[in-house]
């Protein structure tokens, strides 16, 4: 899958042969007048996972001869959701040329080996979302379970995380997830899903940009002719104006330069970098030292006084120099956290 700007839009579900043709037939118009950046697959669902029984589901075999005929008509590439190896099959016959793997099913390890197998041999282009819990090894895991039986392109698609409260978005980002998969991945292309992260349609402007700004390598945004009459996820679907309103506001940054000033202040974060590390050591030291002497005078390892006034101090002093609080709690929980397993170690290894 090549590496380079993908944007794949359409209704969240295929409702109707109407539907899914005037929205085929609007990309079309809008690729003719934009094209530097082109809608280069058409999504619709034709099976929707719903949280709870007796609300669309999605029209099934049905939605895939719309898909096929929205293709034909308009000569877009279309793509739709798969949940196991029977939807792959059927997918296949009716020509849709990409897949999709939902977030449910990205978490099942048993479901993503059979679809897998579904996949053995094929050259279609599969993207595959985050599970719905904030687990990189489990969204590895399931790309790899895909690329060891397709042969085609696997991408990844970021759809942000179900937490108990990710306000105000319907899923939380946790963009350093996302950041750290491109990272650690960076052949395998990722697109931002503002839609699913966001949940209401005046969030997506904002998060399409975040996910340019992280260099991701293309959007995945949901589009319907009237998206109030949507069967599924209305709030969160774009109408044609929206949407051009949307993509015509994205501002695309350089990725990199090379000027004097940015190698410079590079160089310094480097060696402030350098030094945080060596101040680490130090601070793992002497706690390794701490939890030596509350041995020798059996103390307890967790201590809320203590720590109740090292967080009121920091926080203080963070506030003095301009820090986010949330910033600095959240490193001083990691250092506390990682000091009480160490000395907890310890103990296990005295006993």
């Amino acid at each position: 899958m090549q590496q380079e700007f993908t944007l794949i839009a359409g209704p969240c579900g295929a409702e109707s042969r109407e539907q899914v043709l005037e929205t085929a037939a609007f990309l079309s118009r809008y690729n003719a007048s934009n094209p530097p950046l082109p809608v280069k697959v058409f999504r619709a669902g034709a099976w929707k996972p719903r949280t709870r029984p007796g609300s669309f589901e999605g029209m099934g075999e049905k939605a895939l001869e719309w898909l096929a005929e929205a293709k034909k008509t308009y000569g877009i590439p279309v793509t739709t959701e798969v949940a196991n190896a029977a939807h792959v099959e059927l997918c296949l016959r009716y020509g849709i040329d990409q897949l999709w793997i939902g977030a449910r099913t990205t978490g099942n390890p048993f479901l993503m080996e059979e679809i897998a197998g579904a996949l053995e041999g094929c050259s279609n282009p599969v993207w595959v979302k985050n599970p719905t819990s904030p687990d990189l090894a489990l969204w590895l895991g399931a790309i790899e379970r895909v690329c060891r039986h397709a042969k085609g392109p696997v991408g990844a698609v970021h759809r942000g995380f179900g937490m108990y409260n990710s306000m105000p978005y319907r899923n939380a980002p946790l963009w350093e997830i996302a950041v750290e998969m491109k990272r650690s991945h960076p052949e395998i292309p990722l697109l931002c899903d503002p839609s699913h992260i966001g949940g209401k349609r005046e969030y997506l402007p904002e998060l399409a940009q975040n996910g340019l700004d992280l260099e991701m390598n293309g959007l995945m945004l949901e589009v319907h002719p009237t998206p109030a009459k949507a069967l599924s996820d209305a709030s969160q679907q774009l109408d044609f104006a929206q949407f051009e309103q949307l993509m015509s506001g994205l501002v695309f940054r350089k990725a990199d330069c090379c000027s004097v000033k940015l190698a410079r202040i590079r160089h310094i974060l480097d060696e402030v970098d350098d030094e945080l590390i060596q101040l680490l050591a130090h601070r793992m030291q002497l706690v390794k030292e701490l939890g030596q002497l509350k041995k020798e005078e059996n103390l307890s390892v967790l201590q809320f006084d203590r720590w109740n006034q090292v967080v009121e101090r920091m926080t203080a002093s963070a506030q003095k120099q301009g820090l986010d609080l949330d910033f600095v709690r959240q490193i001083l929980n990691c250092l506390h956290s990682e000091a009480i397993r160490v000395q907890k170690d310890m103990v296990r290894q005295e006993n």
